[in-house]
């Protein structure tokens, strides 16, 4: 059975083969098998392909969707469906509407042990160029410094009428494994478009206003949580607030070299001598631990681990921190296409 992606696809480990047979049926894993790992099909196609009543199988189709194990979408006037690949995929949805129960606090051990075991026998993840990169807050962002709409995390709020919020699978994941959540918010994963009507219709997720949007961003940005989308100027499909300790994408990336060139918003804080206090608080907020105190009671950055985040200002209780743009910072691809174009011409220039 595949995973349909490089990150956790199928390893013959006892550690997967627990975690699929709680995920799915018998019967759900041959239907998942059959699906086609790329591209929107149509219940009837599926049903050609495997010699099965098509009422049958998009009945079966949508109790997986709810499952968190396939997608389900309206595309003019029609049902069709994906397949889900296990992250960013599966993993997430199960836990998107922040379920409890005592399948679910299983569930997030067997995918931790899976993903614990797929790790200690992969070889080291090079990421070669950015795949994500993080927002800042925009009222950070020094006056006359030139705000693009991709750098501003209302921009895809006011763009989007459907919005989904769920709960954050990282943070919920271990909070059912007995792990400390650090007070974070739980309710920080957000889908947009169709997306957003997946996450309501099929996993529990929350229908907000933009309004409501809003607010919740003012509890992220007080949280001091990450925000970070898919590294694109266009298609903006969802927004994660992510803390520094169980985010799986935040973590992977400071195992990286350079966590910088990898992950970032293309801004840098510039910090205010004469209005800092040397009270501590950027410091203790950086979730790549990129600030110091130096010995002038002045906050240091190292430029190689900093994400520009914007973390750091929206904690300064003196307002001595601002973010300015980096100097020949690479504007993001338009889409997905060209990401991915040039993720493939990054690893071809490796070789």
């Amino acid at each position: 059975m595949s995973g349909r992606s490089p990150l956790y696809g199928g390893m013959d480990a006892p550690e997967f083969f627990t975690l699929v047979e709680e995920l799915f049926t018998p019967e759900e894993a041959e239907i998942n098998n059959a699906m086609p790992p790329k591209g929107a099909f149509t219940a009837a196609e599926l049903a050609e392909k495997m010699g099965r009543d098509e009422s049958e199988l998009a009945d079966k189709l949508k109790d997986m969707a709810g499952k968190g194990l396939c997608i389900s979408l309206a595309k003019d006037g029609a049902r069709v469906f994906k397949a889900a690949p296990f992250m960013p995929g599966i993993f997430e949805f199960v836990f998107f509407g922040g379920g409890a129960t005592e399948r679910d606090k299983k569930l997030a051990k067997y995918i931790h042990d899976y993903k614990e075991t797929w790790h200690a026998n992969a070889p080291p993840m090079n990421i070669p160029y950015p795949m994500i990169r993080a927002i800042p807050v925009e009222q950070t962002i020094e006056v006359g410094e030139k705000v693009h709409t991709y750098d501003q995390v209302k921009t895809y709020i006011e763009q989007n009428e459907t919005i989904a919020v769920g709960t954050c699978y990282c943070r919920h994941a271990a909070m059912l494994r007995g792990e400390e959540t650090h007070d974070m918010p739980m309710d920080a994963c957000v889908f947009f478009g169709e997306n957003a009507a997946f996450g309501i219709e099929c996993l529990g997720a929350k229908s907000v206003t933009q309004e409501e949007a809003f607010k919740l961003l003012e509890e992220w940005v007080e949280a001091g949580l990450i925000h970070q989308t898919r590294n694109v100027s266009d298609e903006i499909e969802y927004l994660c607030n992510c803390d520094r300790w169980h985010c799986h994408a935040v973590k992977m990336m400071l195992k990286q070299p350079t966590p910088s060139k990898v992950f970032n918003s293309g801004f840098e804080p510039k910090f205010d001598a004469d209005a800092c206090v040397a009270c501590g608080a950027c410091v203790d907020r950086c979730p790549p631990e990129a600030l110091t105190m130096g010995d002038d009671d002045a906050p240091q950055v190292n430029m190689d681990r900093c994400f520009g985040c914007s973390v750091c200002a929206t904690g300064c209780p003196s307002e001595a921190i601002k973010m300015v743009a980096k100097p020949g910072f690479e504007a993001p691809p338009r889409d997905k296409k060209a990401l991915m174009e040039a993720m493939m011409a990054s690893f071809a220039n490796q070789d």
